[in-house]
Formats: structure tokens, sequence, C-alpha cells
């Protein structure tokens, strides 16, 4: 793999990825510039999220709707991109960023893990927009998500993009069947997705199907470690860790 994805392979495994940037709750906010910004002054890795605005930017936001972040109610879809970019995150100067922006502040100080917030059933227009953007981007970068489907376009259209599976316990995942959820809690998406790699919730860690996956070359990222304690009981099982509010 080392081969075919050159210093990105390598970057998957050193140094530490911070979830949603270098966030701190009295400094700047989770996914904003500001937070990218501490995270490549301090030598780490960058995970962020993306979702389509109305107008079909790719924004850099976790969730669906933007009151937790924004204060405004409703979801981020029904905005356009120009419109999402004067709302304020947590009342700071901090704005909703585009992942163009984004890519173009972080340059090649940061490996950078996109989380395509794609929607069930909607496999597309998310994926083809990031592959739009990336394609011009000089520094590592990986595609990470928990959409088997999204990987699986990827892995047809531009196999040549390093990707990493999402996948957690699904105990309480209610757009999904008893089976289904069953069936992803034991990795069986993986066959659909295709990844390079696997990024998995501390709820499901150690894991005898990773450990195996492991094993045969794939490697295993944790999230979202939150504590040293939790990365000291998992570790040598993974390969790198996803973290927030402490420094590894």
């Amino acid at each position: 793999m080392k081969d075919r994805f050159g210093e990105a392979w390598d970057l998957l495994f050193h140094p530490p990825v911070a979830h949603r940037g270098l966030w701190t709750p009295d400094g700047a906010p989770e996914n904003s510039l500001g937070a990218f910004q501490a995270a490549c002054a301090a030598g780490y890795g960058i995970e962020l999220d993306v979702h389509l605005s109305s107008d079909g930017e790719a924004m850099v936001f976790h969730d669906n709707t933007l009151t937790r972040m924004t204060g405004v109610e409703g979801r981020l879809r029904d905005h356009t991109a120009a419109e999402l970019g004067e709302m304020s995150l947590k009342g700071t100067d901090e704005t909703i960023p585009t992942l163009v922006e984004t890519l173009a502040l972080i340059g090649h100080r940061a490996m950078v893990h996109i989380e395509l917030k794609t929607h069930w059933g909607e496999v597309g227009p998310l994926e083809r927009r990031v592959h739009e953007i990336i394609i011009d981007h000089a520094g590592p970068l990986c595609i990470i998500g928990f959409n088997p489907y999204s990987h699986a376009w990827f892995a047809d259209h531009y196999p040549g993009v390093l990707r990493g599976l999402d996948s957690f316990s699904y105990k309480d995942v209610k757009h999904l069947s008893e089976v289904e959820r069953q069936a992803y809690a034991r990795l069986e998406q993986v066959a659909i997705a295709r990844p390079h790699f696997l990024a998995l919730g501390l709820d499901m860690l150690p894991d005898a199907r990773a450990d195996a996956y492991r094993a045969e070359g794939m490697p295993v990222v944790a999230w979202t470690v939150r504590q040293p304690e939790q990365w000291e009981a998992v570790k040598d099982h993974c390969d790198n860790l996803i973290f927030e509010g402490f420094r590894p």
C-alpha cells in the first residue's frame, strides 16, 4: 500500500489525528479554521466532516442540523454555501468553512481524514463534489465515512483515493433493521465498501474480526479517544487514534 499511496499511507500510523481539529470549549470551535490551524501548529493529523449545501458545495460541519453549533434552527442542507459562511460557530468569530477553504489553509501541513456525511440512499452528489476538490489538493488525505455504498462509489470511480471505513457497535442506529445492525457490527459491510483501512469506535474495540483484517494488512484507527486510559486499553489492537480533549 505504501507504494500506492506514499506519504498518506505512512501518515495513517503517525501522528495522532485531532477529531474535528484541535478545538477546545473555550477556544476555537470544532470543525473551524482556527481548530485546523491549531492542529497543524501542534503537528497532528486532522479529521473533519463534510455535508452538501443546498447549492452543492462541500461544507465542513458535523451535524445534520445547525442548532448545536450556530443557534440557527433547521438543516444545513437547506442553506446555500454563502448563507452558511455567514453563520457564527458557538458565538465566536469563526464561521462554517467550505472544504475548499479548509484544504487551502491546511495545505501540506497535515494528513486530512475527510468524513463524508452521505445520507443513506443519496450516494453520488457529495462524493462527486469532494472528489472535484481533492484532485487539486497537494497534501496527504483520505476519505472516511460510515456508508459502505459511499466507499463503493469511490472504489468504482476513483480507486486511487485512500479510503477508511468507519464502524462502531450499531446498537442504537434507527435507520437500519436489527439484522442489518448485527451485520454491520460484524463488519460484513467491508465486502461492500472495499476500504484500505478501518476506523473503529471504542465501543467495538478490541474486536476479533478487526484483528483478523489487521493481520491481513488493513490498519485500524480508533475513535474517538478522550482519555489516555482509553488508548492504553486498545492500542495493541490499533495503529493510530483519533482523539479529542487531551493531547497524546
